[in-house]
């Protein structure tokens, strides 16, 4: 989550991976179309909120994740009435899955930085 909480100064980025997260869930769901025009307004409002609580909790580990699952909590009856009980914890659970898999990304983007740097260097 701390990829997440970083400040970010273009807001274009964060609707990026706002999309990108949506569609991620969307696609390993299954949602079909009428899910879907229903989920994206629920869950861009829930990732706004979402967003807010890691800036604003990102000091105390314990607090941002006890208002993380507040704030999940407070959602799951939303996300329940488009996908259903059995299905509406799957959401969080994509989420997650997507989160790991962007800072996987994230860190083998930096660690590929370095080589580059000296294979810059030894080719200048």
């Amino acid at each position: 989550m701390a990829v997440f909480a970083q400040e970010d100064e273009n807001d274009n980025a964060n609707d990026k991976i706002r999309d990108k997260m949506s569609e991620f869930i969307q696609r390993r769901m299954n949602l079909n179309k009428a899910e879907t025009e229903r989920f994206i307004p629920v869950f861009f409002r829930y990732f706004r909120e979402w967003r807010m609580t890691l800036k604003e909790n990102r000091a105390d580990k314990q607090l941002l994740q006890l208002r993380v699952a507040e704030l999940r909590i407070r959602y799951r009856p939303e996300f329940k009435e488009i996908v259903g009980e059995r299905r509406c914890n799957q959401i969080y659970d994509h989420q997650e899955m997507f989160i790991r898999e962007l800072q996987q990304i994230r860190k083998d983007q930096l660690q590929r930085r370095p080589m580059l740097r000296r294979g810059k260097f030894m080719a200048d």
